[in-house]
Parts: structure tokens; C-alpha cells; sequence
């Protein structure tokens, strides 16, 4: 009788170290989706920066060329 209970004792002891073990390995699966999915997002969010700042830069500098034919204009002017 004694033999028979601590094979089962040590068939649940088994099943629960699979247990955790599948339970760690599906975490850690998830885990790395996720952080693909937030490279990608990064990824896409650093390009969507990069052109609005291209786009800002150049109107920043169109302003000034603007600005500085007027000033000129009206110095000749004077």
C-alpha cells in the first residue's frame, strides 16, 4: 500500500514540475510575441518621427528664407 501511494505522490510531483514548466515556456512564448510586436511598433513610430521632422525642418527653413527676403526688401527699400 505504501508503495502504491508514493508512486502516485511522485507521478503528481512530475506532473506538476511539467505543469509549471509548460506553464513558463507559454509565458516566456507570449512574452517574446509581445516584445516583437512592440519592436515593430517602435520601429514604425521612429520612421512616422524621422518624416515629421523632415517636414518640420523644411518649413522651418522655408519660413526663414521668407523672412529673410523680406527683411532684405524692405532694407533696400529705406
Amino acid at each position: 500500500m505504501k508503495v502504491w501511494v508514493v508512486l502516485v505522490e511522485e507521478q503528481t510531483v512530475t506532473r506538476s514540475k511539467n505543469s509549471a514548466l509548460e506553464k513558463i515556456e507559454s509565458h516566456e512564448k507570449l512574452c517574446r510575441i509581445m516584445q516583437k510586436q512592440t519592436h515593430e511598433k517602435i520601429n514604425k513610430l521612429e520612421t512616422q518621427i524621422d518624416r515629421i521632422e523632415r517636414i518640420l525642418i523644411g518649413c522651418a527653413g522655408a519660413l526663414l528664407m521668407g523672412m529673410g527676403g523680406m527683411i532684405t526688401a524692405l532694407i533696400f527699400k529705406l
